[in-house]
């Protein structure tokens, strides 16, 4: 009885951080805060721009009005599992053991991503009622946000900064998505380079299941490096394509 009291008491901790206004004061001034948000926001929109054709493709067959009403209600139980993930998260994040598992699947969905091009699959969702495409859009909100949500233990074990890098993640997804398949479509090499920075995160939450946090400062020096060596690479391999294009 005893443990499970403790289980109780901690998980009302965890969730009550989310209306702890002394908690959003403190991530909103803390630069380390927003550097994680960034990185939060940057690996989901890497990782989730086609994610958006998809639910836009789940629900084309409905009329416009209710295609809008439909996503939106996709994005409050987007938000809603975000809510119930970060709060139980944050209490079983204490435990090394599910650090060290939750590394090994970060792992996993990075080999997965780079070398066998694991992607999300295209759906139709052809004739389905409102309300059950409601709830399609939902099961794929909730299917998208599995793997973000255990990175972002990677980075971080507080609540809003969690939760405000989710937030600003699903609205990019939905509201610039074409901004990052168009930089994605420039530079190719950006989406294997949002797993390489997985397998990074996956390697931090590892360390850190044993003792050693990585300091900030060198993670987002190496974030800086991936993201702008990524870019130049592309764009270096593009310019010798086209120089070989016009010598043959």
């Amino acid at each position: 009885m005893e443990g499970l009291s403790n289980f109780f008491r901690s998980m009302s901790d965890s969730y009550g951080h989310f209306f702890s206004w002394h908690d959003v004061i403190a991530t909103l001034s803390d630069p380390v805060s927003w550097g994680i948000i960034a990185s939060l926001v940057l690996l989901e929109g890497l990782l989730s721009a086609d994610n958006a054709l998809v639910l836009a493709v789940m629900v084309k067959h409905l009329p416009k009005e209710q295609q809008k009403k439909a996503l939106f209600y996709g994005i409050l139980g987007a938000y809603l599992f975000r809510f119930l993930a970060i709060g139980l998260g944050t209490y079983l994040i204490k435990f090394t053991l599910v650090k060290v598992l939750g590394a090994l699947y970060l792992f996993y969905i990075a080999y997965k991503g780079i070398f066998k091009g694991g992607g999300n699959e295209k759906v139709e969702n052809k004739g389905a009622s409102f309300w059950r495409t409601v709830l399609l859009v939902e099961l794929m909100d909730i299917a998208f946000s599995i793997d973000s949500v255990i990175a972002a233990f990677g980075l971080s074990s507080e609540v809003w900064v969690l939760f405000m890098g989710g937030i600003l993640g699903v609205l990019m997804m939905r509201g610039v998505a074409q901004i990052f398949l168009k930089l994605i479509e420039k530079f190719p090499e950006l989406e294997q380079m949002a797993f390489l920075l997985i397998a990074i995160i996956a390697g931090k939450m590892l360390a850190g299941a044993f003792g050693y946090e990585m300091p900030h400062v060198i993670f987002f020096a190496v974030i800086i490096a991936v993201f702008v060596g990524t870019i130049l690479y592309s764009a270096g391999r593009k310019q010798s394509e086209a120089k070989n294009e016009v010598r043959h």
